[in-house]
């Protein structure tokens, strides 16, 4: 009968981790939900912001904004967007070998999450700052962080600055990816950055057949929409991280509640059968025993 209790003991205890585990995937579906809604909120927004900075740089011409200036060479700072909790598949895992691909000697790390800045840190990766967001993510939080490369990348430290994210692709699939931020580069403003479309470019022809008039002159206006621009790249980049940890999360959450529910059905089954096993030893010893008392 002790293997009976044990078998009991094991059920019990997988129905309790049964339990936790779907109140995890509910937390991380309303979650994911918030976090894509956060995104979608943006799309038309950014696709129009697309469209004036396309028409600016056709009106700027050859004039070279600090933004835009190619540099060779010198050093790299990444920008690291990961999860602050585990339990979320191989999001964290696959995004760190995405980072090792891209970066090398050179390449300095800024983090978001605390995942990856303990990964980085183990191997003595030079961290020159970490932020910390909240979820849901106002757009002022993504302003600082901003800032702080942009300045970075201003003031001459580094010549490039890189981001890598979790891109959300759908609720099953979600892709690493190492995107460039500055030096903003003239193909790259006409990149969508809105939610599901991101990376493909907008209608140049069609950006270029509005006929905007900029006060006070498209200079002046092209010096206050880009910092904007990063800006908002960077806060896509954000909610798209959270839309994907999330997503992810209530996958492996998913899958955990069932494969405990498929653990339940095979222990019952293994309990009922060594119940079985024990009721007929027990009649096999009773039939026994009146046979040698006739």
């Amino acid at each position: 009968m002790a293997n009976l209790r044990d078998i009991r003991r094991r059920i019990k205890s997988v129905k309790s981790t049964s339990q936790i585990t779907k109140a995890m995937q509910l937390v991380a579906a309303a979650k994911m939900k918030k976090a894509q809604d956060q995104a979608l909120a943006g799309r038309e927004y950014a696709d129009e912001l697309n469209k004036v900075l396309i028409n600016l740089e056709a009106s700027v011409g050859d004039e070279t904004h600090p933004l835009l200036e190619e540099r060779e060479g010198g050093k790299t700072l990444m920008l690291v967007i990961s999860t602050d909790k585990g339990l979320c598949g191989g999001l964290n895992t696959n995004l760190l070998k995405k980072v090792r691909e891209e970066s090398d000697e050179n390449t300095h790390f800024v983090t978001v999450g605390r995942k990856l800045r303990t990964s980085l840190a183990k191997t003595k990766e030079t961290l020159v700052a970490d932020f910390e967001v909240s979820d849901p993510l106002p757009f002022s939080e993504a302003r600082p962080i901003a800032k702080f490369l942009t300045d970075k990348f201003l003031s001459g430290d580094y010549n490039r600055i890189q981001v890598a994210f979790t891109k959300f692709v759908t609720t099953l699939r979600q892709d690493p990816w190492v995107s460039q931020l500055l030096t903003i580069e003239a193909d790259t403003l006409a990149e969508k950055r809105s939610y599901e479309t991101y990376g493909e470019e907008t209608d140049k022809e069609a950006a270029l057949a509005h006929d905007y008039i900029f006060e006070p002159s498209p200079e002046a206006v092209f010096d206050k929409l880009l910092p904007l621009y990063i800006n908002f790249q960077v806060y896509q980049m954000l909610v798209e991280a959270l839309a994907s940890e999330h997503s992810s999360r209530m996958v492996a959450m998913k899958s955990a509640t069932d494969n405990a529910e498929q653990m339940v059905k095979d222990l019952t089954l293994e309990y009922n059968k060594a119940r079985q096993a024990a009721i007929t030893s027990e009649l096999l010893e009773i039939t026994t025993a009146q046979k040698a008392m006739e």
